[in-house]
């Protein structure tokens, strides 16, 4: 099936995916490392539009009519990208649970897709924002129960944010937890950060959950993380977004072994 085609694959099965006009974009393709094995783990696709423009000159077209065609093309988009550039480390994809009407079936063209461009579902990991309001809870976690069922991997962005916290993590523990910048944003000089940061390792750690902390942009951020025990860490220190393309991480970064 051409990309064109795969695109025009709408799940129909929920009604909602056919109707609205798509929303021109593309992705970026930011690293996650793991600085312990010193090695890419994974990488983040950034929506961006349709030659480099902001996320926000995509997100901002996003309206309750065409949420639910744009989530299913960014999944789609995303996967089919990474199998074109010849992405081997997981990839992780932002998704829209209000966009989700049924879990079953709006994951399906997702199948579909992956299918077709040969990319293991072990190496996708679907990560929401805590930030977005859900309007039901208890189907997200219906939603990442669904997912894991398939070996898809799930995480929480931007942890510590928003609305939904501590309570779904209650419910459901995904696999991966992504603290939010603000909060790792200049931790190792800030003792008030460090106690918060401490206490979500010791809490995902309890709970079987892997700690990622996204915005790194220094040395010092990224020598007081690995000390509280945060292997996966993602930020400009590292390598800034690359559009369409795979990001090269900076040797420097690394640090000393």
């Amino acid at each position: 099936m051409s990309q064109k085609e795969l695109l025009a694959d709408t799940t129909a099965s929920c009604g909602k995916c056919g109707s609205a006009p798509p929303i021109e974009f593309q992705f970026a393709y930011q690293p996650i490392i793991d600085l312990k094995a010193r090695v890419v783990f994974a990488h983040e696709a950034l929506a961006r539009g349709p030659n480099g423009e902001s996320a926000w000159s995509v997100l901002s077209q996003v309206n309750a009519s065409n949420r639910f065609r744009f989530d299913q093309d960014c999944r789609s988009k995303a996967i089919q990208g990474a199998a074109a550039l010849g992405m081997a480390e997981s990839l992780s994809i932002n998704f829209i649970p209000n966009a989700v009407e049924n879990a079953s079936a709006c994951i399906q063209r997702t199948l579909r897709t992956a299918e077709a461009c040969r990319f293991p579902l072990s190496k996708v990991i679907f990560e929401v924002t805590e930030g977005e309001k859900l309007r039901d809870p208890a189907r997200l976690v219906e939603i990442f129960r669904e997912y894991r069922k398939l070996g898809i991997k799930t995480a929480i962005d931007d942890f510590g944010a928003g609305y939904a916290g501590l309570s779904l993590l209650a419910n459901f523990q995904p696999d991966l937890v992504k603290i939010d910048m603000d909060i790792v944003r200049g931790a190792d000089s800030d003792s008030a950060r460090q106690a918060i940061i401490e206490n979500i390792v010791s809490l995902c750690g309890r709970l079987g959950i892997v700690v990622l902390a996204e915005g790194v942009e220094s040395m010092g951020e990224r020598d007081y993380l690995a000390s509280a025990g945060i292997d996966l860490m993602q930020g400009f220190l590292f390598a800034r977004p690359c559009f369409m393309a795979i990001g090269v991480v900076d040797p420097a970064a690394w640090g000393q072994l």
